[in-house]
């Protein structure tokens, strides 16, 4: 899929996410494309099972759920996401240790960040992490089982949570959906939160990695309290007042530039 059409499929999605139901018509005028161009957009993306068409246009599935899935999200933050994940790598101590990761761009950047390190054990339910990571003879790499879901290519379910349940890990590093003072760190998916939750509660240190537009930002399922969390890594777009709150709560902050 071309890197045009992957930007047009992903606006789509945003303004359903917005708007709940749009017409072909709306979407030619804002985003340029002429009607049957958009046509096959609405097509792929109801085969992907991301929207219902209608007459004339689409219908979002569920308006609680806004999760675009990660092979469609805007990747051109790829660059401060990096600089994120240098950040929260680098708070994980030197030594042996274990590292816990969920899925998402940012964490699939720690990673990376991590790799060639002596004496590291990483423990994820994402697929693409697991693999990245295998490929390096320095890493140990654990797989939690579970069901796998397509937006994010996470393993979830009670098989995933018992498995971060029954070990302990020094450093847990997060990518979450909405990262807040009123409601710490939230995700879209219910399911992914109870991975996420069980991937911190028995982790030494909590890190969540994320870019500055999630900050002051609320979604569907609470993962961790604001009380739960070590450190937040962010950059200098974040809502500074909220940064401020955050920080008084107890959590050390670090904004990247």
């Amino acid at each position: 899929m071309s890197t045009k059409r992957t930007d047009r499929m992903r606006q789509v999605l945003s303004i359903l996410r917005e708007r709940g139901q749009v017409s072909v018509t709306d979407l030619c005028d804002q985003l340029g494309g002429s009607p049957a161009t958009l046509r096959r957009d609405l097509a792929g993306l109801e085969e992907q099972g991301l929207l219902t068409r209608t007459h004339g246009g689409a219908r979002a599935l569920d308006a609680t759920d806004s999760e675009i899935p990660v092979r469609l999200r805007d990747h051109r933050l790829v660059a401060i996401k990096r600089r994120i994940a240098q950040r929260a790598a680098a708070l994980v101590p030197s030594g042996p240790q274990s590292v816990a990761l969920n899925g998402g761009v940012t964490t699939g950047e720690v990673a990376r960040c991590l790799r060639g390190r002596p004496h590291l054990t990483i423990v994820t339910n994402c697929l693409t992490t697991a693999a990245d990571c295998a490929v390096d003879a320095h890493m140990k790499v654990f797989v939690t089982g579970g069901y796998v879901r397509a937006n994010s290519m996470e393993a979830v379910g009670p098989l995933c949570e018992h498995a971060f349940n029954s070990i302990a890990v020094g450093t847990a590093i997060l990518g979450v959906d909405g990262m807040s003072a009123t409601s710490g760190a939230t995700t879209y998916d219910e399911t992914e939160g109870r991975a996420a939750q069980a991937m911190a509660v028995n982790a030494a240190k909590v890190v969540v990695a994320v870019d500055g537009s999630k900050v002051g930002k609320v979604t569907f399922t609470k993962i961790v309290g604001l009380d739960q969390i070590d450190d937040l890594v962010t950059d200098s777009s974040a809502d500074p007042d909220q940064l401020e709150r955050i920080s008084a709560a107890g959590v050390k902050v670090h904004v990247i530039q």
